[in-house]
């Protein structure tokens, strides 16, 4: 990839918007997939209540509308300011209870697993139905958009074309405390070809540091594949 191109990818820019300020993608097309797009506000003039208490709006009574949802609230139903950084903005935005508690869990996500994704891990990888596998890096993209594999060669994979990730664990009971990770299945599209690509991520072996770093990204990548599942339902 060239440094230009690479470039383009990362630029963002300063808007602002009803809800407040964002940092977004230059380029729109460059925008993060686990990204959310702002709703549209519930009208004010349908609006004559709190869409939670039922409250009714008054001179004293000011309604207030959740930047994550768009729905009408009193003071009281949306009083909480929180980071909301699925939709880009600078600044924590109000909130309602409901919402202010999904934003909460997410914030774990780049606070943390998201700089374990960036930061990369040492996989052996096995394309398709191949015998052989490649001991390569595997990270994302800066801007969140691609899964870079580089060793012997390098392949990039958009991560908006993920269609299936099946992590792979040891251990029992399945999902119980003694369960760990050991690898994961990735099934995506390429463009201009027919049917699904599939390849599998496995962590070395020897218990050091390399194979925490990598459990850690495989934990990481399963939460990031809920976030974009979650964006293409929206």
């Amino acid at each position: 990839m060239s440094s230009e191109v690479s470039t383009r990818r990362d630029a963002k820019k300063l808007v602002r918007s009803p809800s407040g300020l964002r940092m977004v993608p230059e380029h729109r097309a460059f925008g993060s997939p686990f990204g959310l797009e702002e709703p549209q506000w519930v009208p004010d003039k349908e609006c004559r209540r709190c869409m939670q208490c039922d409250a009714k709006f008054d001179f004293l009574t000011r309604k207030h509308h959740c930047r994550r949802c768009g729905k009408c609230f009193c003071d009281k139903c949306c009083s909480q300011k929180v980071p909301l950084r699925r939709m880009c903005f600078v600044d924590p935005v109000r909130q309602c209870a409901e919402c202010a508690l999904v934003s909460h869990k997410e914030a774990e996500f780049y606070d943390k697993q998201l700089k374990v994704l960036l930061s990369g891990a040492t996989f052996l990888v096995t394309f398709g139905n191949s015998e052989t596998s490649e001991t390569m890096i595997c990270r994302l993209s800066n801007n969140q958009r691609y899964l870079f594999l580089d060793g012997d060669s390098h392949y990039e994979i958009e991560i908006a074309h993920i269609s299936s990730v099946q992590i792979l664990t040891e251990g029992f009971p399945p999902g119980g405390s003694n369960t760990r990770a050991t690898g994961m299945f990735l099934q995506y599209t390429v463009p201009g070809m027919e049917g699904v690509t599939q390849l599998k991520l496995t962590a070395a072996e020897d218990a050091n540091v390399g194979r925490r770093q990598a459990v850690a990204w495989l934990v990481a990548m399963h939460k990031a594949a809920k976030l974009l599942y979650e964006s293409r339902d929206q």
